[in-house]
């Protein structure tokens, strides 16, 4: 009974065990611990004086991306275990922090809460598993029985729910208090509606700051500092690498692409002759995450596949099995189970394409050949060298911290993530694997992520102050403008006497984009503030100097308004308790004394190793 759900149990605590013991082996064999630098008690982190330990860190982090692996069927990259790095601190980070605000407000769970909901409040993810729906919707009934068999309590399925609701009921707890008195009021709830149904059409006059020549303006040195200093968080730049590159691509053959259609063809014929599609899929799949479910798909609409895979998708018939479709992901066999409409439930097997064996050892051969001539070294000469006698190209590209490289367009996986984690100038990496290939990068020149400086943002700021100043002097003719249309003359008769150019608008409501004004904005204010009819003083905006001119403005239903106020209040009040905790919970972080020495720890791990 339940298959999937003792599989789920299974692969949980295969995660759980090699994560333990791929720390533990960390730990006794890589060197780390006895070297001084990093040790069992270093703390990557503190918050309000609680420690976050390195092993504790980076085996939750190391748990985290094998999950997503496994979800994903492929290795991960360094810059995608970089992110999930920092999730997992950040997790870390909250975590801690709730732990210290329950004891704060004496917030606990007991037992009895923990039973209650483990029955009437399953998790997300037991409420979408196959095994405990019918007709399509989560089956509370099922689940019940579920809990009550030897599978659950034999599984750790109860051990696993006891742990969730542990963590969570606290959470759920110190939200209702901090979100239990949000309330919004009708005047509220009309004056959102009328935001979004409210309309107005406006004809403007724009003078724009271009039309001012630079040399009209002047910035005096004194006026960039005192901007630098007001706004110098909006000038953080993070690190910046140029890097030299190699590459050793995984190319697969025409052979190796008939090779797998071949193995496509043969397992369709084994599901004819009378296979399980389900059970072929769980051993054959390269897609784990349907893999585990027979090949399941979540149902889907017209627009969720790439096409190959959706044309041949609808061509089916419930029950049909499709032959060998290729996409860009590798050959299908795709089997429909059923069609409500356009709506499919759709199992499939992929087969990636790869390259055989003997094309493999080949590059494998090369790459360790590259790996040898250059890997890890810290002369720079090195890396020329090998590239040389390899025939291989260097490109070269500029990395940014915290995000992919890209060279001429084309993703290069790991290098960026290694250039700034520690590497010095000149040094060239270990031979980095991945999927597509091997790389191997030299790091040329590394600018770390510094305070800003003025000099080093001064023409930018002078760019900015003097675009200012450049609106400023439009104000007065924009001034003759709006009396000119106030006494008698047309806006465009007054606009265009004085160099303006002259625009009508659709009609737009307060919220949308207005083409030539922009969005949100005080022109877009002034339609919805002014008589109709009424021409406005000069609006300053950095597009330029608007005077305008409403010209029809058209209230939004109040019929339809109550009609559906209750549907509104219900989605505002879910939308602003949740915006409540999300402001609590930075609030807490943003008092706390939080400390991240992760990057001095990984580059000491490193430097040991």
């Amino acid at each position: 009974m339940l298959q999937s759900m003792r599989s789920a149990a299974k692969w949980i605590w295969l995660t759980i065990a090699i994560v333990f013991v791929g720390g533990f082996v960390f730990y006794e064999s890589s060197g780390l611990f006895t070297t001084g630098a990093v040790t069992t008690s270093s703390a990557v982190g503190t918050v309000n004086g609680q420690d976050i330990l390195y092993t504790t860190w980076f085996n939750a982090r190391e748990n985290a991306a094998r999950e997503e692996e496994q979800r994903t069927g492929r290795s991960l990259t360094l810059e995608e275990r970089d992110r999930i790095g920092e999730r997992v601190f950040d997790q870390m980070v909250t975590d801690i922090l709730l732990q210290q605000e329950f004891r704060r407000r004496g917030i606990s769970v007991s037992d009895d809460e923990i039973r209650e909901a483990a029955l009437y409040a399953p998790p997300p993810e037991l409420m979408q598993a196959p095994d405990l729906q019918t007709e399509g919707r989560f089956d509370p009934e099922k689940y019940r029985r579920f809990l009550s068999t030897p599978v659950a309590r034999q599984g750790g399925l109860l051990a696993q729910l006891e742990s969730y609701y542990r963590s969570e009921i606290p959470k759920q707890k110190l939200f209702d208090q901090i979100a239990s008195d949000v309330y919004i009021g009708d005047s509220r709830l009309w004056h959102m509606w009328q935001d979004g149904h409210d309309s107005a059409q406006i004809t403007y006059a724009v003078l724009r700051p271009d039309t001012i020549p630079d040399a009209q303006v002047s910035v005096s040195e004194q006026e960039i500092r005192e901007y630098f200093d007001k706004h110098k968080a909006d000038f953080e730049r993070p690190g910046r690498a140029i890097v030299s590159v190699v590459t050793i691509p995984r190319v697969a053959t025409a052979a190796d692409t008939a090779a797998t259609r071949a193995r496509a063809a043969a397992l369709r014929a084994e599901i004819l002759g009378g296979a399980k599609f389900e059970d072929v899929a769980k051993r054959e799949s390269s897609d784990s995450g349907s893999a585990v479910n027979g090949g399941l798909l979540p149902p889907a609409v017209r627009g969720s596949f790439v096409p190959e895979f959706e044309k041949a998708a609808y061509a089916l018939t419930p029950g049909q099995m499709s032959d060998p479709v290729l996409s860009p992901f590798g050959y299908h066999l795709i089997r429909l189970d059923s069609r409500k409409a356009d709506t499919l439930n759709l199992r499939h097997i992929l087969l990636r394409i790869a390259q055989s064996d003997s094309s493999a050892t080949a590059t494998d051969r090369r790459a360790d050949q590259l790996s040898r001539l250059a890997g890890g070294a810290t002369d720079p000469k090195r890396f020329d060298a090998a590239a040389k006698e390899l025939g291989l190209t260097v490109s070269q590209g500029a990395a940014i911290e915290g995000q992919p490289l890209t060279i001429a367009g084309r993703f290069i996986p790991n290098v960026s993530s290694w250039a700034f984690s520690g590497a010095r100038e000149g040094e060239t990496s270990d031979l980095l694997d991945t999927d597509e290939g091997y790389y191997l990068a030299r790091l040329d020149s590394l600018v770390p992520r510094a305070e800003p400086t003025v000099a080093r943002f001064q023409d930018v700021i002078r760019t900015i102050l003097a675009r200012q100043k450049k609106l400023d002097r439009l104000v007065p003719m924009a001034r003759e403008i709006a009396r000119a249309a106030a006494g008698g003359q047309t806006l465009a008769t007054a606009a265009s006497a004085r160099g303006a150019t002259v625009a009508t608008t659709p009609a737009f409501t307060r919220v949308a984009p207005v083409p030539g004004v922009g969005q949100l904005n005080q022109v877009v204010g002034a339609a919805f503030g002014l008589p109709v009819g009424a021409v406005s003083e000069p609006i300053k905006i950095d597009a330029g100097v608007y005077v305008v001119r409403v010209d029809r403005r058209v209230e939004a239903d109040s019929a339809a308004w109550v009609a559906q106020k209750q549907t509104q209040r219900a989605e505002m009040l879910q939308a602003m308790r949740e915006q409540r905790v999300r402001d609590y919970l930075d609030g807490l972080r943003k008092g706390a004394d939080i400390e991240d020495n992760r990057r001095e720890i990984e580059s000491a791990a490193r430097r040991a190793s």
